[in-house]
């Protein structure tokens, strides 16, 4: 029999395609998710039987107890994402990103498996000269990366659970990000033709969604030889500054002009290099290119319509 895969915060950009792979893999899946965003990136699951939407709150205990209960794994994806969008509102981005967490930790039973993503940017401000392992010494320096670190700490002093610290995100999703490093770079290059980068030496790892999605049903499939581990999930060779980014994509969008400041810093201060050889031994590798994404994404913004306040 196939598992029942609980998902809160489906509905999101990584969550509609997971939900997509997984129902092609015949597993059963119950997303709970607010719509706070009005989203409507899963209107092509319905007509699956095997899948079932609960619009609720991932903090409301009498919601996610009863989902719990029908559960065989559980995949916490509903959280504040991102240094910006966590600082709007700290107690609600603590509130999401950590109590939801530690509540559904204490709702299941050991024999129900945790599947956690969290970041790699918990690795901050290292020198991009040296792989981050997972044995590298975490050092957050936002609060998103401080609750997920937090929230990752104490499932992985939990029985039954695995942890993904995702490399930067990029690629297609029917719920869109823009925020996103690789997703705003190749926007800017067709939108405004231009983008202004600072500190363009500072590092960091990328991965494509699919990527992401596929490596949950590999810890699905191989728990029990990843339980009580974390694993970084990024692409080997997607160790980029930001100067390589958008040079890269400068050679799809050959009228991208790309100016580098010499005055001025980033508010993002993350700069890393990672390395996925523990995720590797585990069987799992990403075979999705920074290349395919960017033509992927390129493919994707013609379909956008005028803006309403742009006219253009």
């Amino acid at each position: 029999m196939n598992h029942s895969i609980l998902i809160t915060g489906g509905a999101g950009y990584l969550g509609a395609i997971l939900c997509e792979h997984l129902l092609n893999s015949d597993y059963k899946v119950i997303v709970v998710d607010t719509l706070m965003y009005g989203q409507q990136s899963l209107f092509q699951f319905c007509a699956n039987p095997n899948f079932e939407f609960v619009r609720g709150d991932a903090r409301d205990k009498n919601v996610i107890s009863n989902l719990v209960k029908r559960a065989d794994v559980m995949i916490p994806l509903a959280a504040i994402v991102g240094a910006p969008a966590c600082n709007v509102d700290p107690w609600e981005s603590t509130s999401v990103n950590l109590e939801a967490i530690r509540m559904l930790n204490n709702l299941r039973s050991p024999s129900q498996l945790v599947i956690y993503p969290t970041t790699n940017s918990g690795y901050g401000t290292q020198s991009g000269d040296v792989f981050c392992t997972e044995d590298t010494p975490l050092e957050p320096i936002s609060l998103y990366g401080q609750t997920k670190v937090q929230a990752e700490s104490e499932l992985l002093n939990s029985q039954n659970t695995i942890t993904l610290r995702l490399a930067t995100v990029f690629g297609v999703s029917p719920r869109m990000r823009l925020d996103l490093l690789v997703n705003h770079f190749v926007y800017a290059s067709i939108t405004d033709k231009y983008i202004v980068i600072f500190e363009k030496h500072f590092k960091r790892n990328y991965i494509h969604i699919r990527d992401v999605a596929d490596c949950f049903i590999h810890c699905i499939e191989n728990a029990d030889q990843m339980v009580g581990q974390p694993f970084n999930v990024g692409l080997d060779n997607a160790n980029l500054s930001k100067e390589e980014l958008a040079l890269k994509i400068q050679s799809y969008v050959n009228e991208f002009y790309i100016h580098f400041a010499e005055v001025g810093t980033d508010p993002d201060k993350r700069n890393y290099i990672v390395s996925n050889n523990r995720l590797r031994e585990a069987g799992f590798e990403a075979r999705r290119s920074l290349d395919s994404g960017i033509k992927e994404l390129l493919k994707c913004y013609k379909m956008l319509a005028r803006s309403p306040l742009k006219n253009i």
